[in-house]
């Protein structure tokens, strides 16, 4: 029993929307702004759960017997056709009852609010090539080593940009500290990147057959993880020193932020051994998670 929830949980991506939430919690805390309406991080919730389960069953077409999560599509076929038509009326509903309760802000939200918003949609359209090949036939996965880039840049605007866009909508609300901003969102994207290339060691033997030219598959798993995975870590636990030197951040908050590097740094080190598939979703992508609770945590120390 306890085994089907946990399937349930992370092969229906239900985790991933809970990751939307809880990086958007972090960025808020974290920027000091207050908080978006209880609409928003229900529509938060329910949109990449749908996204990616969309993206998952639609190439989840024959069951096999080496991938454990291709089988549990395929066998609750009928019930993810269900209930994702199910989440997304709701999220529908979500979006209308937004809309109409903020027609006047989304009319004077400015030009460069909507560029961002597009950006974020195209950019999430083209990494699983849901956009229609009549509109555009450029798919950001065929580049290989560059998605890792895309899906952490879209999880960072998910968690940085996002929030700001609807709190401006919501609230009037503008955000103007460029330098804070600036580093937490580069901070989002960089690990979230990470993430991504330690999740693209899952699927080595099938990129390499398609010829996919991810980190892994170009340099192989012990380089990617000594000479791409850990520096990018280190880079990033030096680049958080001299942010809080100069922001004048406590021992409390530096070693909150600290400590989902080193973790991070540990899971890299320890995948030159292969896992199962629930290992990633559940400890690689649980990084993020572990990343947003510690970043919550060392803002309470915060004066």
């Amino acid at each position: 029993m306890g085994n089907k929830i946990i399937r349930f949980i992370f092969f229906g991506n239900y985790f991933v929307g809970l990751l939307a939430v809880a990086l958007t919690l972090e960025a808020t805390q974290q920027l000091r702004l207050p908080y978006n309406s209880l609409n928003y991080f229900l529509l938060l919730f329910l949109a990449p759960t749908i996204y990616y389960t969309y993206a998952y069953n639609r190439v989840s077409t024959k069951p096999s017997a080496t991938n454990p999560r291709n089988q549990w599509y395929f066998v609750h076929k009928k019930f993810i056709n269900w209930s994702q038509g199910i989440l997304f009326t709701i999220c529908m509903l979500l979006a209308i009852n937004l809309l109409y309760q903020n027609f006047n802000n989304f009319l004077k939200l400015p030009a460069s609010y909507w560029i961002a918003i597009l950006i974020i949609v195209i950019a999430g359209g083209l990494y699983y090539g849901l956009l229609p090949k009549s509109f555009l036939k450029f798919n950001l996965r065929s580049t290989g080593w560059l998605k890792a880039f895309v899906i952490g840049f879209v999880w960072a605007c998910c968690a940085n940009v996002l929030p700001l866009i609807m709190l401006k909508i919501e609230t009037g609300i503008g955000y103007h500290d460029s330098v804070l901003w600036t580093w937490l969102f580069i901070k989002n994207w960089m690990f979230c990147t990470v993430n991504a290339i330690i999740f693209d060691i899952k699927d080595y033997p099938t990129d390499s057959n398609k010829h996919l030219r991810t980190f892994v598959v170009r340099y192989g798993l012990r380089r990617t993880i000594f000479n791409i995975l850990i520096p990018l870590l280190i880079i990033g636990l030096i680049s958080l020193g001299i942010f809080t030197y100069f922001k004048g951040f406590g021992f409390p908050q530096v070693f909150f932020n600290v400590l989902p590097f080193m973790l991070t740094i540990y899971v890299a080190y320890s995948m030159h051994r292969r896992k199962n598939i629930l290992y990633y979703l559940m400890v690689i992508d649980g990084l993020i998670l572990f990343k947003a609770i510690c970043g919550i945590i060392g803002m309470q120390f915060v004066l």
